[in-house]
């Protein structure tokens, strides 16, 4: 389930400021709750569910593209294996995991894949893409991996998605450069939210300044066990910035609590485990303007269908030998071709 909200109160003069996101359920997320609001825009948008995707993938012929995808026992690993078999992909039966669960074998819809630690990572990966040469690697593992993962990948020469966020994003970018491998990076691979984004910048780069001097606060739920910073909400504060509005990101209320999360900000119980709730909002210098943007995610099979669209569009790029190498989830969705 995926929501966006739009909030522009037409006047909110006389009346008193919101209090701190920390003090008291936050009426940006009305919506869930079906509490009244200001007057406000509202915008949904419902990600397409995975079963909704085995339907169309079931009488479609197998596009049979072998995918590799590292960190396949964590949720997030998990739900791409999913999409990627209701895809019709053909799953690799190996992927990287920690140094704990080397050796082990996993299940996954019905698809055993043998795990290895990091030990062993360059002469499997090498053994395994001359077994699958037209092989596209997901990599869904930990942040404290990626520049690693990334530099492995590169020198073994495999394609790669990168979905995981963390790391250094400036030596990542370096070492695929360097290396001419080809390759998706982008730590939001959400289609709609990607969307938003996209649509963010445009506003940034055309009316930069539009913002100037108004005051931000940014509060962002997901998961206990997400421990960095949100990406996207990185992404959107980078865009209010070139808008005019000054905020560091230590200023960002990450709200990993459970109990907060289903108090304050509103989280379904059965989506502590897996959401993504996000809410910007601003105020003029003389508090008589407010506007409020929100995106909220539950459950994972958004991230995990827009992986699949960004391994096949990657496979493609590779087959044609595109002279531009690394791209993002935005040259996904421009290509047009999304299931």
């Amino acid at each position: 389930i995926m929501a966006f909200v739009v909030k522009v109160p037409a006047n909110i003069c006389g009346q008193q400021n919101l209090a701190a996101f920390s003090g008291c359920k936050s009426k940006a997320f009305a919506i869930l709750r079906k509490e009244r609001y200001m007057p406000s825009t509202i915008v949904s948008m419902s990600s397409t569910p995975i079963q909704h995707l085995e339907k169309q993938a079931s009488g479609s012929k197998n596009i049979a593209l072998p995918i590799m995808v590292n960190g396949c026992t964590g949720k997030m690993g998990r739900a791409v294996v999913n999409a990627a078999v209701s895809a019709g992909l053909d799953l690799v039966p190996v992927s990287f995991s920690c140094s704990e669960e080397a050796g082990q074998t996993v299940s996954i819809n019905g698809k055993d894949i043998q795990l290895h630690g990091p030990f062993e990572r360059e002469n499997v990966l090498a053994s395994v893409f001359e077994q699958y040469p037209n092989m596209i690697v997901v990599d869904y593992t930990v942040p404290d991996a990626v520049n690693d993962n990334a530099e492995l990948y590169c020198k073994v020469g495999v394609p790669f998605v990168m979905g995981t966020t963390g790391g250094d994003r400036v030596r990542l970018y370096k070492t695929v450069d360097d290396s001419k491998v080809y390759a998706v990076i982008s730590p939001q691979m959400g289609k709609q939210v990607v969307a938003f984004l996209a649509a963010m910048e445009i506003m940034a780069e055309q009316f930069p300044g539009a913002f100037a001097g108004y005051s931000l606060k940014v509060m962002e739920s997901h998961q206990a066990s997400k421990l960095d910073t949100s990406g996207t909400a990185k992404a959107v504060i980078s865009c209010f910035q070139k808008l005019g509005v000054s905020f560091d990101l230590d200023q960002i209320q990450q709200i990993r609590d459970p109990k907060l999360q289903i108090e304050m900000v509103g989280v379904p119980e059965e989506h502590l485990s897996g959401h993504a709730f996000h809410m910007y909002h601003l105020t003029s210098p003389d508090q008589t303007v407010s506007f409020e943007f929100q995106h909220n995610v539950c459950g994972r099979s958004i991230y995990a269908e827009g992986t699949v669209d960004a391994t096949l569009f990657l496979a493609k790029k590779v087959q044609e030998k595109a002279e531009k190498r690394i791209y993002n989830m935005i040259d996904v969705l421009q290509e047009g071709n999304m299931r």
